[in-house]
Formats: structure tokens, sequence, C-alpha cells
């Protein structure tokens, strides 16, 4: 599965730089979800508010939840190193990492859907090594990252990284 997305205009630029604010990303942590989840079903999962504001990619991730086993759906932006896929559970730089993090560690395979499209993929953390090199790339799509990294400076940030299971 490859992501396909356009540079962001100026317009989104402005936008990511207002969203990595503290203020506005508390609010995003409260409502960019519904918002991601409501656009996705209008747009027929072609985009979602997220990608139209920003121009930053986003994935569903489907995971299976640690303690009730249920299937869990949530909207990610999500980097790309070859055909993996790399995702940081910054949490907006809140206190705790999301539920979706810990999810990931308790059942490593996971569903992700892109534009319409699905495939299974395996998640295990980065290493030492890769978190280096990942956060370099967490900083190329998104401005944000740096300021979340700082805001939560207090624990570890997991990053995941995500390879694909033969169909």
């Amino acid at each position: 599965m490859t992501l396909d997305f356009r540079p962001p205009n100026a317009l989104q630029r402005g936008i990511k730089r207002l969203a990595s604010t503290a203020p506005i990303a508390w609010l995003l942590s409260k409502t960019l979800r519904h918002l991601d989840r409501a656009v996705a079903v209008l747009s027929g999962g072609r985009t979602t508010a997220t990608t139209l504001l920003t121009g930053l990619p986003v994935i569903e991730l489907t995971t299976t939840g640690a303690k009730s086993g249920q299937p869990r759906a949530t909207p990610l932006i999500a980097g790309v190193d070859g055909d993996k896929l790399i995702l940081f559970a910054t949490n907006f730089g809140g206190p705790k990492a999301p539920a979706w993090s810990y999810n990931l560690r308790a059942h490593p395979v996971a569903t992700v859907t892109y534009q319409g499209r699905s495939a299974t993929y395996r998640s295990r953390e980065a290493t030492p090594e890769e978190r280096e090199r990942y956060w370099l790339l967490a900083d190329a799509i998104y401005v944000g990252y740096a300021a979340y990294r700082r805001r939560a400076a207090h624990r570890e940030i997991p990053v995941f990284v995500l390879e694909r299971l033969e169909a």
C-alpha cells in the first residue's frame, strides 16, 4: 500500500503550524478523530478532515483492544519508509501514550485502511537506531511533532514500524 499525497499548499502549511500550538493541539485531541471519521464517511473513505486541512496523509488503523478484544479504529498520520508505515504515539504531546499504542503492544497485527483500500500489517516498536531516523522523518512530515515531543518530554514516545503481511 502506498500513501499518495500532494505537498501541502501555503494555507495547509499555516494550519499545520497553528495545530502544533498547545491550546489548538488540546482542542484537536478532543475533536479531530470525530471530524476525520465524519469526512471519511462523507467522502467514501477517500479523505479526512486532517488531510483536507493540512495535506497530511491519514490512515485508519484498526487494532484489537488490549483489554476488550474488540476492534478499535483510529485515524492517524503515518510516515513512510519504503514499504513500511511509521506511527508516532505522541497523543498530541499529552501525558500518556494513546490507547492504540497499548493495543498494538498487546496485539501487534492490525489493519490499515487508506483511501478505501485495506491491508494487514504486523507492528513492532522501532529500535533505538530506527527511532532516531524516524524522528527526522516525523519532523519532515509535520512541524508539530517537535512541539509534541517537548510537551511529552517526561515519557518516551513510542514509535511503531508496521510491515505488511502477505495477502
